[in-house]
């Protein structure tokens, strides 16, 4: 046994005075000491033996091999400050994507050796304390999300001097005083929500949506356009889930001290970690792919016999966890209860991944809600085709509908880029809408309630009939994202004061919300331009109760001929749906039977508005200019 592990030194000595042709042996070490000084050991198949550039997960060199240029490790649970000494000496690096990585401590700096970044992401981490005063430093910045931490302070004005910066990330942190004047001409997605920031906005940024700075405490608020920042793929490849095993404790081998024997020994463990990795317990975080997409997920999970991605009948694809983590990935929309993904698998497959957060229960109740909701079938009910479970992640996996949400239809472009929706589809959308959630109410004994009823959360079919998605998750959330106010403001019903405790009737109310957003194109609610916000059931409740003019219903929907009745009609409908005494609203069935009897009907009379339930509170809702919440 001494004698292979002298063998085994003797190898490693040749290993390091003759790396492989090509290979950045300066920056080879870099990287060594950085996993070297981590307090837990990650198997990344870095190994001396191998090239850098050619095997290495998550390393990317330049086109000739001289230098480490690209360094992406989303997923792999660092759980410490980055070791000083380590990454800063990459100083060739462009890309450093730290994503989801548990890293705490102030702002690294170490990073601030790095001159030549072109792309910074480390958001979903523990930092603290203050960003770095001058940020001019990467001159050649394009893309900054140092979102999801807890970084205080103001915003540096040196954000300024970044000519080239085109997206920046900043939100969901602790940042407070004013937003500096950040006259950046490249500048096209921004994001600064929720921190503590007031003032007013700068000129410079007005151009931006209302949601790049809801949650702050500011005096003034841009015209609101309610959709969620998106930023694009950089042209870089950025890798998915970096895979790796976890490491038996016969792998450890060696101590670490400064001596260069004891170098050699830790670069025994390496090794032998790599050749022991087959017998180790497979950690699912993805894997560099040269040539992929940039992808948007990070998650870690555990598969293994009692973890795996679960199918329902008839679901008609075919691929595994790692295959849907290998996939190219975009952002569909960020909610409540998670973030929705575009992933497009390698033989072209197109599905929508879900990734749940705040998930409370455990496994056995969240198969048991999974199975309840797989088992519907029903044309206008989204089909879950597949979900997956770990300690770290909750996954659910949907068909993709290229045409995207109804709340994106009505609400999400406008001028000549707008297609408007017509009364027919509009009337299909709510027949399907009906026909889904009466369906949704006979499953499980008539107990089933789907609890998250909104326009994002609806889709058109190739019937061009409404679709609904999301069924099934309220019950899993624990307390604080099931709170109302945590919720998508608008469509819930007076009495649910807990969403995991939503009835049925909560239901119908807000299907008649969705009604009352076909009929007058306007968001269930929205903040008129000072802190008041102007709710859309209030608003129609008082000007029906006052006296019924045009003014309801949608300004698109008055150029189609011969509708008022079918739309007085639907206005009853709606009405008699958000009630506020839930005992006073009819059933699902029997709003699904009046919008079927709706174009049925008889047009020979006008429908009245008397006997319409009436509201108060009346106010005047601006004209629609913004787009409701992303689903969640």
């Amino acid at each position: 046994m001494e004698a292979s592990f002298v063998l085994l030194l003797i190898f490693l000595h040749g290993l390091l005075f003759s790396p492989s042709i090509g290979d950045p042996i300066e920056d080879k070490l870099a990287l060594i000491d950085f996993v070297g000084k981590l307090p837990y050991k990650h198997n990344l198949n870095w190994s001396l033996s191998s090239s850098v550039c050619d095997n290495w997960i998550g390393v990317t060199c330049s086109p000739d091999g001289s230098r480490i240029i690209a360094l992406q490790l989303p997923g792999v649970a660092i759980s410490s400050q980055i070791p000083p000494n380590t990454l800063g000496r990459l100083s060739a690096l462009q890309v450093l994507n730290l994503t989801s990585d548990c890293l705490t401590g102030a702002f690294p700096l170490e990073l601030t050796k790095l001159k030549n970044l072109t792309l910074l992401d480390l958001h979903f981490n523990n930092f603290s304390g203050l960003l770095p005063l001058d940020f001019s430093i990467w001159e050649n910045l394009t893309v900054i999300d140092l979102s999801f931490n807890a970084f205080n302070g103001s915003i540096p004005p040196s954000i300024s001097n970044l000519t080239q910066l085109t997206a920046l990330n900043l939100a969901n942190n602790s940042l407070s005083g004013d937003i500096p004047d950040l006259q950046v001409p490249n500048l096209r997605q921004l994001d600064l929500a929720n921190n503590n920031l007031h003032g007013s906005v700068p000129k410079s940024l007005e151009r931006f949506p209302n949601t790049s700075f809801i949650g702050n405490n500011l005096s003034f608020v841009v015209q609101p356009v309610l959709v969620s920042p998106v930023y694009p793929p950089v042209s870089t490849s950025i890798p998915h889930l970096v895979k790796h095993k976890k490491l038996t404790e016969s792998a450890i081998l060696g101590i670490i001290v400064s001596s260069c024997g004891a170098t050699f020994a830790a670069f025994a463990v390496f090794l032998i970690i790599w050749y022991s990795k087959r017998k180790s317990e497979t950690v699912l975080s993805g894997k560099l792919q040269k040539g992929e997409r940039s992808p948007e997920i990070a998650m870690a999970g555990r598969e293994d016999e009692s973890n795996r991605l679960v199918f329902f009948e008839g679901s008609g694809y075919a691929f595994d966890l790692e295959d849907l983590l290998r996939a190219s990935a975009e952002v569909l929309g960020k909610g409540t209860f998670g973030t929705a993904y575009k992933a497009v698998l390698e033989d072209a497959t197109t599905v929508v991944v879900k990734r749940l957060k705040e998930v409370s229960v455990g496994k056995r109740e969240f198969e048991q809600q999974m199975e309840v909701v797989g088992r519907i079938r029903h044309e206008n009910v989204v089909p879950l085709r597949a979900y997956y479970y770990s300690k770290e992640e909750k996954l659910m996996v949907y068909d993709y509908y290229s045409q995207g949400s109804v709340s994106a239809m009505l609400h999400g472009k406008s001028g000549e880029e707008r297609t408007p929706l017509d009364w027919d589809t509009r009337l299909r959308i709510a027949l399907g809408a009906a026909r889904a959630v009466a369906c949704i109410h006979t499953e499980n004994s008539g107990k089933l309630v789907h609890g998250n009823i909104k326009s994002s959360n609806i889709f058109l079919n190739t019937q061009l009939s409404g679709c609904i998605s999301d069924l099934g998750l309220t019950t899993l959330m624990d307390a604080k994202t099931a709170h109302p106010l945590s919720r998508a403001p608008g469509y819930r019903a007076p009495e649910v004061v807990d969403t995991r405790k939503a009835s049925q009737a909560s239901d119908v109310y807000s299907v008649g919300v969705l009604l009352l957003e076909l009929l007058t194109g306007k968001s269930p609610i929205q903040a008129s331009g000072g802190e008041e916000v102007l709710h859309l059931v209030r608003w129609v409740q008082s000007v029906v109760r006052e006296e019924w003019t045009a003014e309801v219903f949608d300004v698109e929907l008055m150029r189609f001929p011969n509708i008022e009745e079918e739309l007085v009609e639907m206005l009853q409908i709606a009405m008699a749906c958000v009630v506020r005494m839930p005992e006073q609203r009819p059933t699902m069935e029997d709003v699904l039977k009046m919008i079927e009897d709706v174009r049925r009907s008889d047009t020979g009379n006008r429908p009245s508005l008397e006997g319409v339930p009436g509201g108060s509170n009346s106010q005047t809702l601006p004209a629609q200019t913004g787009q409701s919440s992303l689903q969640n």
